[in-house]
């Protein structure tokens, strides 16, 4: 297996124009359906929608609508435990925010279509789906693998297959490459800031590239300052 590191450059060194035309290939037209913004039918009935968010997208989506930062992000519900105080323990992904549906709390629907409320400021999990590119330490988003080009795997979704504009698919293939370097990037950064934690009962800690936070994105050291070039949530 490959260090992450190594995982990185080959994330910067993709070629944009091979990404392009896989997506060209596959084909994809967005239909509205809302099937990637909303809860899926599993085992144990309906789940919430989970969509990875870096921590500066949860800012930047604070910032566009005067948001608290708990009505952006939750704590990825993975490797947490349910007890009598509520979900516990430690993650290492911020989900946007879901609804009492389990629908992302972003989603609107209009007459059987979907549609963003936060579209121009929508996270870049959003922008490729139902793309992803085929490199260790990078995430797929919901929906099995059901189509792939080259360095490009197409999920789960009903707009494959149909035509696209080559300004699109370059568009895509941008937004693709840029996913792949940041996921890897903040990959590098849990590891590098990782600091064993012991939370309490009811309590969640999310370990993401800027070190430990609590569910209300507060980090758990008040002594944490910010890293260079980010923007920093203080401690409460």
């Amino acid at each position: 297996m490959e260090s992450l590191e190594a995982e990185l450059e080959r994330a910067r060194a993709l070629d944009t124009d091979a990404l392009a035309d896989a997506v060209e290939s596959i084909g994809f037209e967005c239909t509205r359906c809302g099937a990637c913004c909303k809860a899926t039918d599993g085992d144990d009935g309906e789940e919430p929608h989970t969509a990875t968010v870096f921590p500066d997208e949860i800012r930047d989506l604070q910032d566009a609508g005067d948001y608290d930062f708990r009505d952006v992000a939750r704590p990825m519900p993975y490797g947490l435990t349910e007890g009598d105080d509520g979900p516990a323990g430690e993650t290492f992904e911020w989900a946007l925010q879901t609804d009492a549906c389990g629908d992302c709390a972003f989603y609107a629907e209009s007459d059987g279509e979907g549609a963003c409320t936060v579209h121009d400021d929508r996270p870049l999990i959003c922008r490729t789906y139902p793309f992803s590119v085929a490199l260790g330490g990078t995430s797929q988003p919901m929906g099995e693998t059901v189509d792939s080009a080259g360095m490009v795997r197409a999920h789960e979704c009903e707009g494959l297959g149909r035509d696209i504009s080559r300004a699109e698919a370059e568009e895509l293939a941008a937004a693709l490459k840029e996913r792949a370097v940041r996921e890897l990037e903040e990959a590098v950064g849990v590891r590098d800031n990782y600091e064993s934690v012991s939370p309490g009962p009811g309590e969640v800690v999310v370990h993401d590239s800027e070190g430990a936070k609590r569910a209300d994105g507060t980090p758990t050291r008040p002594e944490t300052t910010a890293i260079p070039g980010k923007k920093f949530i203080g401690a409460a």
